[in-house]
């Protein structure tokens, strides 16, 4: 068994696929703009124009998980930057610092380089735990924050997770799990099937065969250390929206009331019949929800009664959107 192991980690790094890599990418968008930050290459939008809002995507996903979200938010008089955090999407992936605070001062160094001295934070999934950590590290930086699905603490991490950090374990894993079944754990973030499509699945597929991904994913698995800042969560002044899927089984329900709890100006919104997206399962409710919140002003945010800041929504009809992977 040992040898076994021995010879598929072998076979995995000979192969390159735990090589990181940095430069252009194969089939690099013609039009997709560039920056150099402390010496990563990386891909971001910067559209419109007003107050500043910043949008930090998921684990394994990109800027275009906020595809439906961008032109609302500049019709509503924001300035939108997004961006494809290190190791993910068309951003670099080369060795280094894969923590969230990492990710965090990335994002710093983006609003330093355009300018940006405050703005509205926002993140989905473990976007939302850069988010938390920005907040942490920079709080004259950040005006608000919103936070979809949040994946930011300990107990949050699969068994999978904590085995993947073990040297040669972690490569092995990977080597036979995280280029398979594509399709299958697609689905698990949607609570409608009829977006799990051909051309999503086809993406995401086309998204994990990217030089260095498999390196640049496992090194932000085995950073993910929450448990050394999640009691300081419940320090952030700043108002919070919490965006939840009722039925997402990436990060259930139960983490976002937690963290409404936790956060001392937070206000949880629940999407019925929506999964880990709502953004895209529930683009029109969500993305008018965020846009009230960041027109609002900060005292009317605070609930008066922590147990009282749940607000549930209708269903609402699917929107079509391109792009987005999980």
């Amino acid at each position: 068994m040992r040898l076994s192991l021995f010879a598929l980690v072998l076979a995995t790094l000979s192969s390159g696929c735990f090589a990181f890599y940095s430069g252009a990418l194969p089939d690099e968008p013609a039009n997709a703009r560039f920056i150099s930050l402390d010496g990563v290459r990386v891909h971001y939008v910067d559209e419109g124009h007003g107050s500043p809002v910043v949008l930090i995507h998921g684990f394994a996903s990109s800027l275009e998980t906020w595809t439906a979200v961008i032109p609302e938010l500049v019709r509503h008089g924001h300035r939108v930057i997004a961006l494809d955090l290190r190791g993910f999407g068309w951003t670099d992936r080369p060795p280094g610092d894969y923590s969230s605070e990492a990710q965090a001062r990335l994002v710093l160094a983006l609003m330093d380089r355009l300018g940006v001295e405050r703005a509205a934070i926002v993140g989905h999934s473990y976007g939302a735990g850069v988010a938390l950590r920005l907040a942490l590290l920079a709080p004259e930086r950040v005006e608000r924050i919103a936070l979809y699905d949040a994946w930011a603490y300990s107990d949050q991490l699969p068994a999978f997770f904590h085995v993947a950090r073990m040297d040669g374990v972690g490569e092995a894993m990977f080597a036979t799990w995280y280029g398979q079944r594509a399709e299958d754990r697609i689905a698990l973030a949607f609570y409608d099937q009829r977006y799990v499509t051909i051309e999503l699945v086809d993406a995401v597929e086309a998204a994990l065969q990217k030089p260095g991904t498999y390196a640049a994913s496992l090194a932000a698995i085995r950073a993910m250390h929450y448990e050394t800042v999640e009691s300081q969560y419940r320090t952030i002044e700043q108002p919070v929206l919490l965006l939840w899927g009722r039925e997402d089984r990436v990060v259930p329900l139960a983490i976002g009331e937690r963290m409404s709890r936790e956060l001392p100006g937070a206000r949880l919104v629940v999407y019925p019949g929506c999964g880990h997206f709502p953004m895209i399962e529930h683009a029109r409710q969500s993305t008018a929800e965020l846009v009230r919140f960041l027109e609002a002003s900060a005292p009317a945010l605070v609930p008066a009664h922590p147990v009282s800041n749940v607000e549930a929504t209708d269903a609402q009809a699917p929107i079509a959107t391109d792009g987005a992977t999980p």
